[in-house]
């Protein structure tokens, strides 16, 4: 492929992520179920549905990648909500891809069969389904996505080429945070409103203990919340800035409570929403895609 190819590419990619979050912005019909922003028979991209090996069997994923896109083409893992691999999630997979990147959402709740969350409003019935996650399994199930981005490259899983990202939403962004420890199949994260402290109580001052994973983390870390989240105290944000030995970008919207990147539900803040996709983007191609 011609290097004009490349940066025809990328230009379009740019345009549009661009036009994504105008969309986002805009928030006409978002709030509640509604036609994807990025439809799954869009030329510009490819969808999979890839199954991944599991030493326990195999589990299944959603996929997507520009259709046009060459073998260094970087990756994005996305960890799924409570919700599982919903209408949304697959959204934000096409739209990763939309925007150049290889994207894999590995389904955590593939062993429990859990049912769908498109259109569901209590999230209580995912509860038990997300309590019964193992630490290691999910670790493992996002990093056999990564590994998958990388065999579609033809290049070896073992290897830290091309790059991967990872990105999450609440749960999703909790383990996130955790696979920014110690996953080096990752180079860059992105936390959307995921817990902050490793601990069960959100009453009273973050503890040592509950932090002391932030000394450890080994990339780049963009994060976004808000500060009406009664889940994750605001100062809860600022301590773990404060601990943090490597570059990041967190930041707190004050009009926005939790799950204010959902455009399927109620929770949805199109202002918050569209900066945080831009500053997502701008992450991964700075670190992903450099």
């Amino acid at each position: 492929m011609s290097r004009a190819f490349f940066v025809g590419l990328s230009s379009g990619a740019i345009a549009a992520s661009s036009a994504i979050a105008r969309a986002l912005a805009d928030g006409t019909a978002l709030g509640a179920p509604h036609p994807p922003l990025v439809a799954e028979d869009d030329s510009d991209i490819r969808v999979e549905r890839p199954s991944l090996a599991r030493t326990d069997g195999s589990i299944d994923a959603y996929a997507a990648m520009p259709a046009g896109r060459a073998a260094g083409t970087p990756g994005v893992v996305v960890t799924q909500h409570i919700w599982g691999v919903d209408a949304q999630i697959r959204d934000v997979v096409r739209r990763l891809a939309k925007s150049g990147f290889v994207a894999i959402a590995p389904n955590l709740y593939a062993r429990q069969h859990a049912p769908s969350g498109d259109g569901a409003s209590d999230f209580k019935i995912f509860s038990p389904f997300s309590q019964a996650l193992i630490d290691d399994q999910v670790d493992g199930d996002l990093q056999a996505g990564a590994a998958w981005i990388r065999s579609t490259a033809n290049a070896s899983t073992s290897t830290n080429a091309p790059k991967v990202g990872i990105m999450g939403f609440c749960m999703g962004g909790t383990i996130t945070l955790r696979n920014a420890v110690d996953s080096p199949q990752f180079s860059a994260a992105s936390v959307c409103y995921g817990k902050i402290r490793q601990s069960t109580s959100t009453d009273g001052s973050a503890t040592e203990m509950s932090l002391a994973y932030a000394d450890e983390i080994k990339m780049p870390l963009c994060g976004s919340w808000g500060a009406r989240d009664s889940s994750i105290p605001v100062a809860d944000v600022a301590a773990l800035r404060s601990r943090l030995t490597v570059p990041n970008d967190l930041k707190v919207y004050d009009g926005a409570g939790h799950a204010f990147f959902d455009d399927t539900r109620p929770s949805y803040v199109a202002v918050a929403a569209a900066d945080a996709w831009s500053r997502t983007l701008a992450w991964f191609r700075k670190y992903v895609a450099a």
